[in-house]
């Protein structure tokens, strides 16, 4: 397919998943299926164009003064492409295949209209009704914060330490531009292209091996602040697939007791097959059966509970940047309630001088902050641990991460734009001894 072709498929997507109100991701496939000649390199250039529109849906309609599906792609090519008229003109110039001619309104949209007078929302495309929300920590940053939220994230991969080292894993993946993270000592990061196709990690021989996991520096970053220990007992209330829950083991070393669970089974699935690719052998996997209680023998004796807690994911829009735009106020109210019942059933299980870590992919203070200040009312016998001493860990980097991060008296929050992570809070509760 030509680019011209490649931009006529994406418009013709982004009216699909307008008028059929269909994930993104969905409608893809299924444009794929329907379209067996288009390559995979076709396939991914489209998908790149998807996602961008996406990222800069609400801007590229302001920019256009018109929502069509057109004008959004139109928008996007100047918007977060960065191409002048000339460019897109030839891209649109009416020939077998591509779109029609730029008309003389979207020309003189393209040429004169910016952003400069849009309102926040706008600006940094997300949902109006989240405006005040952001307002509330961000300030004025609020648009700029947003803005790099919609930007393209890469692909971050975490050295599993029972497995390998960094310095010995990295040239293996300098076919794929592999470098080191920025904060993390266990990360590499190989950026992509907007047209950019999957790397193909899975199939590389050190994730075959188990020396190499997918998971972004942030995430990477939180598993490190919670500083499990070799011969502790750690517990991962909100184990999921397990990409915290491998980071701990590493950090523990093969030595301790290290429990996995989820109130939903179905999210703990993968997590055996990766437990056994990665050398994990501490590792008690308790899969939840109707009403019992998989932890009804651990009173008040973890050293460490985990919390990667349920949330709104606002921290990880620059990965599924349509979520924003699907998610619904009332989405919140019932994360906040989630979040309020496992951190209720996480204080039991912690010993005297023990701690919790609680973490969320948000950056809204509802669920953050406040839902950290609302704990310590309920529970008076923890404390937050600093966040300069939970930076700690990162030892030469440590005053670096602090000044790049955004410091509360509750906890720690990276961004995009601050961190070059997903959105991050992490917040140390330490229990009296």
């Amino acid at each position: 397919m030509t680019p011209a072709a490649r931009l006529s498929a994406a418009i013709e997507l982004i009216a699909t998943i307008d008028a059929q109100r269909v994930p993104a991701a969905k409608a893809l496939k299924e444009w794929g299926t329907a379209h067996r000649y288009a390559g995979s390199g076709d396939r991914a250039a489209i998908s790149g164009l998807i996602w961008d529109v996406l990222r800069r849906q609400s801007s590229a309609a302001y920019l256009m003064d018109d929502a069509s599906a057109r004008s959004r792609v139109l928008g996007m090519l100047k918007l977060e492409r960065g191409m002048d008229i000339a460019t897109i003109q030839a891209l649109c110039d009416g020939g077998r295949f591509a779109p029609d001619p730029l008309t003389a309104t979207e020309e003189a949209a393209l040429a004169s209209r910016s952003l400069k007078e849009a309102p926040a929302h706008v600006a940094g495309d997300y949902p109006d009704w989240l405006d005040p929300h952001l307002a509330k920590v961000f300030g004025d940053d609020r648009a700029a914060e947003a803005t790099a939220m919609a930007s393209r994230a890469p692909l971050d991969l975490r050295v599993n330490t029972l497995r390998g080292k960094r310095e010995k894993v990295l040239p293996r993946l300098s076919h794929l531009g592999a470098r080191e993270t920025p904060w993390s000592p266990l990360g590499l990061r190989i950026e992509l292209g907007a047209d950019a196709r999957n790397p193909g990690i899975h199939a590389e021989e050190d994730f075959i091996k188990g020396a190499i996991e997918v998971q972004d520096e942030g995430s990477q970053l939180a598993a490190l602040f919670s500083a499990a220990k070799p011969g502790e007992q750690v517990i991962d209330l909100c184990a999921g697939a397990g990409g915290k829950t491998l980071a701990v083991a590493a950090m523990m070393q093969g030595k301790g007791r290290l429990i996995a669970t989820d109130s939903d089974k179905r999210q703990l699935a993968p997590i055996h097959e990766r437990l056994s690719r990665a050398g994990v052998h501490n590792c008690d996997v308790r899969t939840p059966r109707g009403e019992e209680e998989v932890l009804s023998d651990i009173k008040a004796s973890a050293d460490l509970v985990l919390i990667d807690a349920p949330c709104t994911g606002t921290g990880t829009w620059r990965r599924n940047p349509d979520a924003k735009w699907r998610m619904r106020p009332g989405a919140l109210e019932v994360r906040l309630k989630d979040q309020a019942e496992v951190l209720e059933r996480a204080a039991p299980l912690v010993k005297g001088g023990g701690r919790i870590a609680y973490i969320t992919c948000s950056v809204l203070s509802e669920e953050n902050g406040e839902q950290v200040r609302a704990f310590i009312a309920r529970h008076p016998e923890f404390s937050v641990q600093p966040p300069e001493q939970t930076a700690s860990v990162l030892w030469d980097k440590a005053e670096a991460f602090a000044e790049a991060a955004l410091l509360s008296a509750e906890g720690l929050l990276m961004t995009p734009r601050r961190t070059g992570t997903d959105g991050f809070f992490v917040s140390i509760l330490k229990r009296q001894a």
